[in-house]
Order: structure tokens, then C-alpha cells, then sequence
């Protein structure tokens, strides 16, 4: 009989690590995770209630300029973040679009309440909170060779800019990480919903090019060309089978988008009858709707083949 070995994954205790660490560690993963505009306030010691200012980008909907306050304490109050929020308010910038705290310790359902009003009697409808173990999953799914680096004790830059170079160097990661980084690409409703009830087929169209671009160079970009950030690309991994995996959905990526194309041409997706030429509306016939459902579940299970924790499906 074999004996298996457990491993346990044990909690990170952020408590262990100064509040400037803690921040360092706050900016380089909003940094992995995409956002532009990052700027960190807390560094310079005059920060206004705001650690770190950026501007978070989303999918389906616009990019929200968003405050984030990086909470080294045993707990978040209603009196301290009320603080944080109203000073915020009164920075150059004025009411942000966000406000996002951040939290080394446990946050209660009665505490989230309590400062999320506290921030929409401000005029800040959008207040998210991370307690310890909420970001730590955050770093674990997004960025766990930074949490590793973190915990073993490597000494991240001081400098915003050389924080950037950190956050982009990929030499220690494994093809397990890189598989992990490389699916936020599919994250994204051109990879979830039924072509049939795709809303914007320009978008999709874009989407899957973007995707195909992203995978390729490693340079994740919104449908307007912002990059978001970063990624390692197809051509990092090790394995050369993992590899091929890979390259493999690229070109089968590129197939929904012939796909796509050839339906263009031959009408059965067409543009509405309407005079707008922006307009995203477009008639599709079930023959090409279920072509493309079937072109990109291919691409999706060629890419869970190599990362099988990979999740996205069309819904």
C-alpha cells in the first residue's frame, strides 16, 4: 500500500510583516492583477487617506478610478475607515468611483455593512472589503510566486517603477503558475456566453483576437488597445508538451475567428436592417451559432487538457 503525504496549506500571517511590507505586497498584486494608473501614496507618507490610487478595468463594463486602503491592523473600524473614506473625498482627485480596503485580519458581515454605508452616505456606492484570508485566495489564484516570494523572505523594490520590473519578471515560474496566469485571458463573456445571446459581435470578434494576442506575446490588452498587463507568454513554458498544448489553442482560437468570418461573408450573421453602422446588433442563424459554441468549447478543452483546474465553460 502507497502512503500518501498531505500537504497543508497553511495560513499566511500577514500580522508578521511591517505596514510598509503589507502595502508593497498590496501594489505589486494589483499590479499583477491588471489595474493602470497605480500610484502609492502610502510611500511617500502623505497619502490622504489613500495607500494606493488606480484604476481597475473590467470586461463588460467601464474601468472604475478606485481608492485602496491597505488596513495592517487587527481590525477595520467604522470610525477609521468613515476617516479614510472622508479624507479620500477631500483629496485633489475628489469622490472616487471605488474605495477598497484591504485587511491583514477577519472582517465581520456587521462591519462590511456598516462601512459600506458609512461610504455611500458619501457619495462611494462602490466599497468593496478583503479581510486576511480573501486577499490571501486572491494572491493564491492571481499571484502565488509573489505570496511565495513574500513569505521566504525575498526583499521586494522600494520604487514603484522597479516594482513594475518585478511584478513582469517570470524566470521562477513554473509551468503550473504560468498555465494559472495565462487563463485569466478566458475570463471574459466571449469565452461564457452562448453565441446566440452575444450582445456585441464586434466585441466578440475583438475578443478572441485579443485573446489569441495575449496568449501569443504575453501583452493583455482592453477592446480599445489599453494594456491591462503583463502575462507570460505561450512561448515561457518549459514543457514542451505543455507547449504544444498551447500553440495548439491558438490556432484553434484562430479557427473560431475564420469561423466567424465565414459566416460574415456568407450572411447568416449579418447586421441588422437598421442605417446606424454602430449598431451591435446582429441576426445569426442557429447553423453558425452552433459552429462557434463548438469552435470555442474545443479551444476551452484544449486548454483545461494542459491546466485541468481551468473552469471557464460556455454557459
Amino acid at each position: 500500500m502507497t502512503n500518501i503525504i498531505a500537504r497543508t496549506v497553511r495560513p499566511v500571517h500577514f500580522e508578521d510583516f511591517g505596514g510598509q511590507d503589507f502595502e508593497r505586497l498590496v501594489f505589486v498584486y494589483h499590479l499583477r492583477a491588471g489595474w493602470s494608473d497605480l500610484a502609492w501614496y502610502g510611500q511617500t507618507g502623505s497619502d490622504l487617506g489613500r495607500d494606493i490610487v488606480g484604476v481597475e478595468h473590467f470586461e463588460d463594463w467601464q474601468p472604475r478610478n478606485t481608492v485602496i486602503q491597505c488596513v495592517n491592523r487587527a481590525s477595520l473600524t467604522e470610525a477609521k475607515a468613515t476617516r479614510d473614506m472622508e479624507k479620500a473625498c477631500r483629496a485633489p482627485g475628489g469622490v472616487p468611483d471605488a474605495f477598497k480596503f484591504v485587511c491583514r485580519g477577519a472582517v465581520s458581515s456587521d462591519q462590511r455593512d456598516r462601512v459600506k454605508a458609512a461610504g455611500r452616505k458619501l457619495g462611494i456606492h462602490n466599497v468593496e472589503i478583503w479581510s486576511g484570508v480573501e486577499f490571501e485566495e486572491a494572491l493564491r489564484l492571481r499571484a502565488e510566486f509573489l505570496l511565495q516570494r513574500f513569505v521566504e523572505g525575498v526583499v521586494f523594490p522600494d520604487a514603484a517603477s522597479e516594482l513594475r520590473r518585478f511584478v513582469d519578471d517570470f524566470p521562477d515560474l513554473s509551468d503550473e503558475d504560468t498555465l494559472r496566469i495565462m487563463a485569466a485571458v478566458f475570463e471574459r463573456p466571449a469565452f461564457r456566453t452562448p453565441f446566440q445571446a452575444e450582445s456585441s459581435l464586434p466585441a466578440f470578434q475583438q475578443a478572441i483576437e485579443d485573446t489569441i494576442s495575449a496568449l501569443n506575446t504575453g501583452i493583455w490588452r482592453t477592446r480599445d488597445g489599453t494594456e491591462i498587463r503583463r502575462l507570460p507568454s505561450l512561448h515561457t513554458l518549459r514543457d514542451a508538451g505543455t507547449r504544444a498544448t498551447l500553440t495548439k489553442v491558438v490556432r484553434e482560437l484562430d479557427e473560431i475567428r475564420r469561423i466567424f468570418k465565414r459566416h460574415l461573408a456568407d450572411q447568416t450573421i449579418r447586421h441588422c436592417s437598421c442605417d446606424d453602422p454602430n449598431c451591435p446588433v446582429f441576426m445569426v442563424d442557429h447553423g453558425a451559432a452552433r459552429a462557434l459554441d463548438e469552435a470555442r468549447t474545443k479551444a476551452l478543452q484544449t486548454f483545461r487538457r494542459a491546466w485541468p483546474s481551468f473552469d471557464v465553460s460556455v454557459a
